[in-house]
């Protein structure tokens, strides 16, 4: 559907042969939403068919085409220099479903030799797991395969895999951004249209459908934002063909999650400046909710300079939207009552973060501790904190139980289970090794974050990370 309604944007692909696809990771949970038949898929002809080694009936494979912002500086044509849309699928439900294989080998958009290794396939899996765990819209692993190539790269030799991924589609802010470079207006024209079709049909009845797709999307991406926010999740590269106009979180490369609280953290072997670090998500989302509204500008009115004008009424709202959704996130983790007025929400929040920073707490063990200190146990979580600082968290602690926390609350909204840096790296590092009994019970451990459970590797999950004087660093994986 994509190839044919917007010829444009996509480009044939000659898939490599993996020689000797073998699957590594399968998500069975995700195949039967699909209605696709596990036992298939886990056969060598599916292994085959999900390298693009074969090819289902009806594939038509294409790598996408967009451009992109990339630390600020516009790129106009990237596109997938490793991936390739094998085609779309209707789940159970009947939503279509983009189906997208990463790591292939490259097309004609590769600015390196387009493969990909066993480790960084593997920590997509799992971490985008974990975040459809904790309820944050995101694409979805379907399968890693090991290719039985393996791929060297600066001197190093690694086993080569693919990663096949599900979306409700793969359409980035970027693609708007090549799309608004094209001669022809109508790409952009129908570009939008299948947006308004396939993530934002309430669009379709308004009077002008374009604006108010491009508000949804602003809508969209405030919750996306907050939700990040809250679980402490670090992306890493937020560039505009990093980021989808559904709203869905994608591409986990030099992502990472949150141990000590630290709104300066950056992870990323690459961001040497702290563009995407933690406390700027926000912003750096609103900046490039503005590169998107520049790109729909030709749609939104009959001169692009009024559409610009409107495009940046409409991304201004986004200022107020993420803060009423970082409000609500933030209730739900302080375990509070509708009742309670935003106001004294969002000040009791910060409070509780600027106290979390300057002492850099572990961020996910203090809000698990808040359900006991609810209780009347406040051990738990003055233990974080070293005995000069007690009082402090005291002080902050009465303040917020005379707000009445529900421990229940609190208990469905701060996760018992969160992929710990440390332990990724260590079950990735297995697996590489061919050892992966610890990456599956990795995998299934975080996809009930809200269950505490007493087995080694959860207790590991649950501790607050070992002090070292190294500081944790991801690679985009390419």
């Amino acid at each position: 559907m994509w190839a044919s309604y917007l010829p444009e944007l996509s480009r044939p692909v000659d898939l490599r042969r993996a020689p000797r696809p073998r699957l590594l990771a399968l998500n069975d949970s995700l195949a039967r939403e699909l209605a696709i038949d596990a036992r298939t898929l886990s056969s060598d002809e599916g292994a085959s068919v999900l390298t693009g080694a074969a090819l289902a009936p009806g594939s038509s494979p294409v790598a996408q085409v967009y451009a992109g912002h990339q630390w600020g500086v516009f790129r106009p044509i990237l596109g997938d220099g490793r991936a390739a849309l094998l085609g779309e699928w209707r789940d159970a439900s009947g939503t279509f479903l983009d189906i997208h294989a990463k790591g292939i080998g490259p097309t004609s958009m590769s600015r390196v030799d387009g493969f990909a290794t066993v480790g960084p396939m593997l920590r997509e899996f799992l971490l985008s797991e974990a975040m459809h765990a904790l309820g944050l819209p995101t694409t979805r692993a379907l399968a890693v395969i090991a290719t039985g190539a393996p791929r060297s790269l600066d001197g190093v030799t690694l086993p080569g895999a693919v990663l096949v991924r599900t979306a409700r589609s793969h359409i980035r802010y970027g693609s708007f951004e090549y799309a608004a470079t094209l001669d022809d207006r109508t790409v952009l024209e129908r570009l939008a249209r299948f947006v308004v079709e396939r993530h934002y049909p309430d669009a379709a009845e308004d009077s002008h459908p374009t604006r108010r797709a491009l508000a949804r999307i602003v809508e969209t991406v405030a919750a996306q934002t907050a939700g990040w926010m809250g679980v402490g999740f670090v992306h890493g590269v937020l560039s505009t063909d990093n980021v989808l106009v559904s709203g869905e979180t994608i591409d986990y490369g030099p992502c990472a999650f949150l141990d000590a609280y630290d709104p300066e953290a950056v992870f990323s072997s690459i961001d040497r400046h702290g563009r995407y670090a933690f406390g700027r998500e926000p912003s750096i989302m609103r900046w490039n909710l503005e590169r998107l509204g520049e790109a729909f500008a030709p749609l939104l009115a009959e001169h692009v300079s009024e559409g610009r004008a409107v495009a940046a009424e409409i991304v201004a709202r986004f200022d107020t939207s993420s803060r009423e959704q970082w409000v609500d996130v933030f209730r739900a983790k302080l375990g509070l009552a509708p009742t309670v007025p935003a106001a004294t929400v969002e000040q009791t929040a910060n409070m509780a973060l600027a106290l979390l920073a300057k002492h850099r707490t572990d961020f996910p063990r203090f809000w698990r501790a808040l359900t006991p200190a609810a209780r009347g146990d406040r051990s738990g979580v003055l233990h974080l904190f070293s005995p000069p600082v007690r009082p402090l968290a005291e002080d902050w602690i009465e303040g917020w139980t005379a707000l009445g926390p529900d421990p229940t609350l609190l208990d469905a909204a701060n996760p018992a289970i969160v992929p710990r840096n440390h332990v990724v790296e260590e079950v990735l590092g297995a697996a590489v090794e061919g050892d992966l009994k610890p990456f599956h019970e990795l995998v299934e451990l975080v996809r009930n974050p809200f269950d505490a459970r007493d087995t080694p590797l959860a207790r590991k999950l649950a501790a607050i990370p070992p002090d070292t004087a190294a500081p944790f660093v991801t690679y985009c994986g390419t």
